[in-house]
């Protein structure tokens, strides 16, 4: 199951540099590809507005 960005999200930036695989996008509110997501949780664990949860 991949992770996804809420609307909390402030694009800091800090996921992006966190993602092993590079699954992160910029732009208003940042984005997760689910197909490259390997659901390690490292973004989540890293972003100070808690805008990325597991998708349910």
């Amino acid at each position: 199951m991949a992770y996804v960005i809420n609307d909390s999200c402030v694009a800091c930036g800090t996921c992006i540099d966190e993602c092993p695989v590079g699954a992160i996008s910029e732009g208003d509110i940042y984005a997760i590809d689910p197909e490259t997501c390997t659901d390690c949780g490292t973004c989540a664990d890293v972003c100070p507005s808690e805008a990325i949860h597991p998708a349910e």
